[in-house]
C-alpha cells in the first residue's frame, strides 16, 4: 500500500460556499505535512468549487448513481462527477445503506461505474451494535464486505480503500476499542488477501471510521492495520481536521 496513511474527511450534508475557506486552510496545512495523504468529500454542490481551490488535498464524492446517463432525476453518475474534477466516490456508507435502503448489489454496482470512470473507490462497511453484541461482527462485515466489492478491480491496490466503520460508533461519540479495531482490521486484510491475491490485498489501504477526532486519533492510527481514518464531523474544520492528520503523522515516527 501507499507508505502515507490516508486521512479522508466526509463532509456528509454540511457546507455552503462559506466552507471553501476551510478547504483553503486544510489544503494549505496539508502541504505542510507532506507525510500524510489527505482528502475531502464534499457536497456534490462544491466538488468542483474545491477543486479549484486546492492544490495538495484529494478532492472526491460522497455517493454516486450506478447508471452512466438517462432519466434519473435528482440522480449523478461518477462520470458527471469526474467531470467536475472528483477522484473518488466513497460508496456503501452505512448512512445510505441504512436511510436509503441500498442493498450490498446496487452498491456493487456504484463502486463498478466509479472505477470504470476512472476514480478511485472507498468502500464503506460495518456492523451495527446489535450485531456486534451477539459476538457477529465480523462474520457479518466480511460477508457484507465481499457481496459490495466488484470480483475483478485491476490495480486493487491503488482503486480501492476500504473503510471500516462500526454504526454504533458513528456521530456517538462511541468508539471501538484498539482490540476489537485490530482484529476486525485483521479480519477484513485477510478477504482482501482472498479477493484480490497476496500482492494486491496486501496493498488496500483500510481506514477506521467512527467518532475519530483529534484526542483519540493517534491510538487509533497506532493498531496494525489501520492505514488512515475517514472522518466525519471532525472534518468540517482546518483546526480538528488536520489535528487528526498531524497525529497519523506522528504514528510514522513511534
Amino acid at each position: 500500500m501507499a507508505d502515507r496513511p490516508l486521512i479522508v474527511g466526509n463532509w456528509k450534508m454540511n457546507g455552503t460556499r462559506a466552507m471553501l475557506s476551510e478547504a483553503r486552510a486544510i489544503d494549505r496545512a496539508a502541504q505542510r505535512h507532506m507525510k500524510v495523504e489527505v482528502a475531502i468529500a464534499p457536497p456534490y454542490t462544491l466538488i468542483h468549487a474545491v477543486h479549484r481551490e486546492v492544490e495538495q488535498i484529494g478532492v472526491g464524492a460522497q455517493d454516486c448513481h450506478p447508471g452512466t446517463d438517462g432519466a434519473f432525476t435528482g440522480d449523478i453518475s461518477a462520470t458527471m462527477l469526474a467531470d467536475a474534477g472528483a477522484k473518488f466516490v466513497i460508496v456503501g456508507h452505512s448512512e445510505r445503506r441504512q436511510g436509503h435502503g441500498e442493498s450490498n448489489d446496487l452498491v456493487k454496482e456504484k463502486a463498478q461505474s466509479a472505477l470504470d470512470a476512472g476514480m478511485n473507490v472507498i468502500m464503506c462497511c460495518g456492523e451495527d451494535e446489535a450485531t456486534r453484541d451477539a459476538g457477529k461482527a465480523a462474520a457479518f462485515v466480511s460477508k457484507q464486505l465481499k457481496a459490495s466489492l466488484p470480483a475483478q478491480i485491476e490495480s486493487a491496490g491503488e482503486k480501492l480503500t476500504v473503510a471500516y466503520e462500526p454504526i454504533w460508533a458513528i456521530g456517538t461519540g462511541k468508539t471501538a476499542t484498539p482490540e476489537d479495531i485490530g482484529a476486525m482490521h485483521a479480519e477484513i486484510r485477510q478477504l482482501l488477501i482472498k479477493l484480490y491475491g497476496e500482492e494486491q490485498g496486501a496493498e488496500v489501504r483500510i481506514l477506521y471510521g467512527g467518532s475519530v477526532k483529534p484526542e483519540n486519533a493517534r491510538e487509533i492510527l497506532s493498531v496494525e492495520d489501520v492505514n488512515g481514518a475517514l472522518v466525519g464531523g471532525a472534518s468540517l474544520t482546518a483546526d480538528s481536521f488536520m489535528g487528526i492528520a498531524i497525529a497519523a503523522g506522528d504514528t510514522l515516527e513511534a
